[in-house]
This record gives C-alpha cells, sequence and structure tokens, in this order.
C-alpha cells in the first residue's frame, strides 16, 4: 500500500509517517524544507525517516503547480495525507501572503494535480476555524468562526474540500487538530519554547499571564486516531471534519507550575494577551470515539514527562 504525506518534515506529517514506515506501508514524502522554523530541525527528522527503506522522499513545494502535477502523474497513492501548509496565528498577520499561497492555491494544486482517485484524502484543518465560543466544549457541528488569516485559510480549506468531494466523489476528511505535543514537535510551539527557556536559563514571555486553557493532545494519540481513521470502512463519498482531541482542557499556568516542580524554576515575564490567540479552546472527541473506537488517551502528566526526556537526550534546546 502506498501512502502520500505532504509536509513530511513537519511535526505531524513526520509522526505519522514513522508510525506507518514502523507497520511496513511504502510511505512517499514530500516537502519543500520551509525556513518558518529550523531548516536544520527538519533535516533531522528527514534524516531518522531515511534510515527505511520504505521511505522515499522529493523536495517539491506544493506552490509549484507543474512540480506537482508531474509528480502525481508518475504515483499513484492509496491514501494522500496533506499536511504541507503555512502554520503559525501570529506569523499570519505578518505575511498573509504566504498563506494564502500555500495553504489555499497550494491545496488546491494538489487537489487538481490527483490522476487516480484514492481511498482517501486527509488534510490538515485546525481548531482555530471554530474561533472564540462561549460554549465548550466544541462539537463539529458547530458554526465555524475563523478570527485570523491562518484560520480563515483553514475554513476555506474545508469549503474546498467539501465541493471537491460532492463534484468527484472523492472521500475526503478534515482533521480539525487542537494543540497537538510531544517527542518531534515544533519549536515554535508553547511547550518547546518554555523548555528552551528552563535549561538555556532565558526569560520567558508568557502570553495572556498564562489566563487561558488549552486542549492539549498528545502526538502519539493523534497518530494513533489517525490511522484508526485510515483502517475505517467507509460507506460514502463525502467530505467529513473531525475533532482531534483529548476533550481535556489544562491551564497554562499549570502546565508551568507542574515543569517547575520536576525540573527547575523558570524566568517568567507576564505580557498581554495577542488579539490574534484564542482564549480557551476545548474540543469533544465523541465522534472519534464512536466511530473509530479510541478512547485511551495520554494524561498530560505523562506526555509533558516522555517530551522532556525525548527533549534533552536529543539537545533540541541547540536548535
Amino acid at each position: 500500500m502506498k501512502i502520500l504525506i505532504t509536509g513530511v518534515a513537519g511535526f505531524i506529517g513526520f509522526s505519522l509517517a514513522k508510525e506507518l514506515l514502523n507497520s511496513n506501508y511504502l510511505v512517499y514524502g514530500i516537502d519543500n524544507i520551509d525556513n518558518y522554523y529550523s531548516i536544520k530541525y527538519k533535516k533531522f527528522r528527514l534524516k531518522f525517516l531515511n534510515k527505511n527503506k520504505n521511505f522515499y522522499f522529493s523536495k517539491i513545494n506544493i506552490e509549484d503547480k507543474v512540480k506537482i502535477v508531474k509528480y502525481l502523474k508518475k504515483n499513484d497513492f492509496d491514501y494522500i495525507f496533506h499536511f504541507a501548509a503555512q502554520a503559525g496565528v501570529r506569523f499570519s498577520n505578518i505575511n498573509p501572503k504566504k498563506y494564502i499561497n500555500t495553504n489555499l492555491y497550494g491545496y488546491l494544486n494538489l487537489l487538481e494535480a490527483i490522476n487516480k482517485k484514492p481511498k482517501c484524502i486527509f488534510y490538515a484543518s485546525s481548531s482555530s476555524v471554530y474561533g472564540e465560543q462561549k460554549k465548550l466544549p466544541v462539537f463539529e457541528s458547530v458554526k465555524s468562526s475563523p478570527i485570523n488569516i491562518y484560520a480563515t485559510t483553514k475554513y476555506l480549506n474545508e469549503i474546498i474540500a467539501d465541493l471537491y468531494a460532492r463534484t468527484f466523489h472523492i472521500k475526503i476528511i478534515g482533521l480539525r487538530f487542537f494543540t497537538v505535543y510531544g517527542e518531534w514537535g515544533r519549536p515554535d510551539m508553547f511547550l518547546f519554547k518554555l523548555f528552551k527557556s528552563l535549561f538555556n536559563k532565558e526569560v520567558f514571555h508568557l502570553n495572556n499571564s498564562g489566563n487561558h486553557n488549552r486542549d492539549f493532545t498528545y502526538i502519539k494519540d493523534v497518530v494513533a486516531i489517525i490511522i484508526n481513521i485510515m483502517k475505517k470502512k467507509f460507506k460514502n463519498n463525502k467530505h467529513e471534519c473531525f475533532n482531534i482531541c483529548s476533550n481535556k482542557t489544562i491551564n497554562i499556568k499549570k502546565i508551568i507550575k507542574f515543569i517547575m516542580k520536576y525540573y527547575g524554576s523558570i524566568k517568567i515575564k507576564n505580557v498581554k494577551r495577542n488579539k490574534l490567540d484564542i482564549k480557551d479552546t476545548h474540543g469533544s472527541n465523541y465522534l472519534i470515539k464512536k466511530y473509530f473506537g479510541f478512547n485511551k488517551f495520554t494524561s498530560m502528566e505523562s506526555g509533558v514527562k516522555n517530551t522532556i526526556l525525548w527533549y534533552l537526550s536529543n539537545k533540541i534546546y541547540k536548535y
């Protein structure tokens, strides 16, 4: 079985590829090795994947329609996981055009380039499509209300997916990721920035003084959920979205307190809330539990401990 993962050098793409390779799938990965965060770190991930004989990597930018069409003309895939995108909520206010080019035009390029209909196309959506919601947890049926460019591009991805699924009778699934964390994580996200401040003795700037809650979801749980969905035999060719979340929120200050208890003090500087950030996120995982049988979620304490041990053993604070 041949599987394509776009954005394979990214956090979730890499983590899924690693697990699929462990299960002896043929994994083809593409990535443009963008410099949004450490290129050295992304190459570190690819070096790990390249050790497996069933992994095939090509450096391709999904914004290059000619190259993506040529690539997909040569290769047919059973499943496609589209994770290549410009990440980061705050950067979307600095360079919105990059989000339009990558997250929209790149996404369309991929869909239009598909030569043979796969069993299913998966793509990365985001909890940010919900915007600020008064009633939590949010269910998939809640109306989307994005508050920034990044979230808007993810919302438009969902609309495009719905149109393509109905027009071409293709099974397409949107994965609304909440705050994913864990080993091999992104250095620009909260936990890794916190670890870096801790081990490099640097000041950590705490957004909104830590007065917000997040639905943190451990990467190994996320990958297991995705694989469970992939193995499901769907009876329809339509577009559906699922929350990928733990359905458990935790206050940011509580996480910091937990880490400081075991690993030492962190120099904290409280800063005002960034208006682009959603204050609280909390998703319902009722559907993934009901339809895909995933019920065992890793506790935040265990996930953080595993992540810190991996972080230290791989000296990620140097990246």
